[in-house]
């Protein structure tokens, strides 16, 4: 199955770390980072899940819930929980999906055979809290994720639903933003941009960013 960026999450039933989910109904009315890994018991998953324990904080800034999953069975995924918190130094305060038969990673096209026939790669999707497609990332199995990016990109995805913005190449929060080309009346761009803007180009308009 292919999905695309807009597209309504698939629900699932599954068991996990912490028992059974139901993946919208755990989500409620939050954003959700739902990214796999190959499996338990593994070096770099074993540092991508002691970060993403540690960014608690700033997801919960952000009303973010992180999910992940991996085809190994819920009593391995806990046994390996206590090896991240001794080694990350930190507390894993989020379940990890215990897709034994391969039904949600198969809903979402974790699995990609030219990298393995079993295990999933390291894909990463933020849904909203409309539970919609919002971000798709898929790394290769040999490579750690950049978490770092995965926040800096819900940043913008919140700031751009609340106003009418886009962000630039690198924008990190509180820099400058664009007026979207859609936005063309003077007496509009007045009252959406009172800060001013500056444009280099008239396709071009940066304005600082709008208060949160």
């Amino acid at each position: 199955m292919t999905l695309r960026l807009g597209d309504t999450a698939p629900d699932f039933e599954q068991d996990s770390s912490i028992g059974k989910i139901r993946f919208h109904e755990w989500a409620g009315d939050s954003w959700v980072v739902l990214f796999s890994h190959p499996a338990d018991f593994t070096p770099v998953c074993t540092t991508e899940l002691g970060l993403t324990a540690k960014l608690k904080p700033e997801f919960d800034k952000r009303n973010v819930k992180a999910i992940a999953l991996s085809v190994d069975p819920a009593d391995k995924h806990i046994d390996w929980i206590k090896d991240i918190e001794e080694t990350q130094k930190t507390v894993v305060g989020f379940p990890i999906v215990a897709d034994a038969d391969r039904s949600v990673s198969t809903l979402y096209d974790m699995i990609h055979p030219e990298q393995s026939a079993t295990a999933t790669v390291r894909s990463l999707f933020v849904i909203d809290p409309n539970k919609k497609i919002r971000l798709t990332i898929t790394y290769p199995m040999s490579t750690g994720r950049n978490f770092d990016e995965v926040l800096r990109v819900i940043d913008a995805l919140q700031l751009t639903d609340g106003y009418t913005v886009a962000t630039p190449g690198n924008w990190k929060d509180g820099d400058n933003v664009i007026i979207p080309l859609t936005v063309t009346d003077p007496d509009v761009i007045k009252q959406k941009y009172p800060k001013g803007f500056e444009a280099p180009r008239p396709y071009l308009r940066l304005t600082p960013q709008p208060n949160k």
